[in-house]
């Protein structure tokens, strides 16, 4: 196994959690609080290895912290993953032994829902836990935060339309959702309200079942066939690595834009993507939706507040890509760049976050 220190990854703080009694193990990592306090949802899977599960809250947290800085927010970025099935494991006691962990880093971190946590998760964590988002309408919380996400995704592709084809639109465009989990089958009504055609997969039958029930014109691909398929837009919408060498090498697709998080199989693939005239949304430019609603309940919640920040996606988005054109680089890279500029600048101001006494 490879320590954090060997990886060089950059972060600020790396914690791991171990409480027997409840079974919880959990790793939270906090790559930035140059702008502020990280946030950052808490992923509870059941990972092959803790070697799997750390190389996971390390790419997540880093890129929480480009996604708080893009999106114009005084938060910094972090991630933290539970290691066990959440079907099988999650109770309780381990759930409020996780709270007094959080609770524990004193602020620096702010946790949220991510895969294998829910709402109703966040609101047990919270009663041993005063930073904690993405709680319910009766814990002072916006619900689920799948939906400004999928509602910033489309912003998103709505701006990857326009540098593509010229019109801001999805209208007559076929597009691809791979994931109709949480947020992808919220993006399916978007595009569909949109007056785009569209074409799902998903390892889950009911997901697709549940999608198809509402409207049965969307097509249904094997999981596998999907993201080389004849398309306009691929949107990857479930877990990351979605653009490995195989499928840039065979896609179709014109426009790249979804919700998974670290879309990219490793570094190099927007370059390809770029050389194949493939128009690449940063993953964590257009999936910041949910990052904005849960932020926004930390100085109470407002939904028309949350929805006109994350409606400013497209403007973020169309700037990247405008960026990318004007310094000859990837719009990967320009993301990165605007990210790094704005933590730089800024963070020189105030240093190592601390949480007020």
């Amino acid at each position: 196994m490879t320590g954090v220190f060997e990886r060089g990854t950059g972060h600020e703080q790396v914690t791991y959690f171990n409480d027997p009694a409840s079974g919880l193990r959990a790793i939270i990592a906090i790559y930035s609080t140059a702008l502020g306090p990280a946030l950052g949802g808490t992923r509870f899977y059941p990972y092959a290895s803790e070697d799997d599960a750390l190389s996971d809250v390390l790419n997540l947290s880093r890129a929480m912290a480009y996604k708080a800085a893009c999106a114009g927010l005084d938060l910094g970025g972090g991630k933290a993953v539970i290691i066990g099935d959440p079907a099988t494991d999650k109770t309780e006691a381990l759930l409020r032994a996780y709270g007094r962990a959080v609770q524990s880093l004193g602020g620096r971190y702010y946790t949220a829902c991510d895969v294998g946590t829910y709402v109703e998760d966040m609101d047990v964590v919270g009663r041993e836990s005063t930073f904690v988002t993405g709680r319910s309408p009766a814990h002072g919380g916006a619900g689920d935060s799948s939906i400004l996400t999928a509602y910033g995704v489309f912003q998103g592709m709505r701006a990857a339309a326009e540098m593509a084809w010229g019109a801001s639109t999805l209208r007559g465009r076929r597009v691809g959702v791979a994931g109709v989990g949480k947020v992808g089958h919220h993006l399916v009504e978007h595009l569909l309200d949109d007056g785009a055609s569209v074409v799902i997969a998903d390892v889950s039958s009911s997901a697709v079942d549940r999608v198809r029930q509402l409207h049965p014109e969307v097509d249904v691909l094997d999981v596998d066939a999907l993201p080389t398929a004849a398309m306009d837009v691929y949107a990857p919408c479930a877990l990351g690595g979605a653009l490995s060498d195989e499928v840039v090498a065979a896609m179709q697709a014109r426009v790249v834009c979804g919700a998974a998080n670290n879309q990219l199989a490793h570094p190099g693939i927007e370059k390809q993507l770029e050389e194949r005239g493939v128009l690449y949304a940063p993953d964590y430019v257009v999936n910041s939706g949910g990052l904005i609603q849960v932020a926004d309940e930390i100085e109470g919640y407002s939904e028309a507040r949350a929805r006109a920040k994350a409606a400013g996606i497209y403007e973020t988005t169309l700037r990247i890509f405008r960026l990318a054109a004007e310094e000859g680089v990837p719009p990967a890279v320009a993301a990165d760049r605007l990210a790094e500029r704005r933590m730089g600048e800024i963070g020189r101001l105030r240093g190592f976050w601390l949480a007020s006494r």
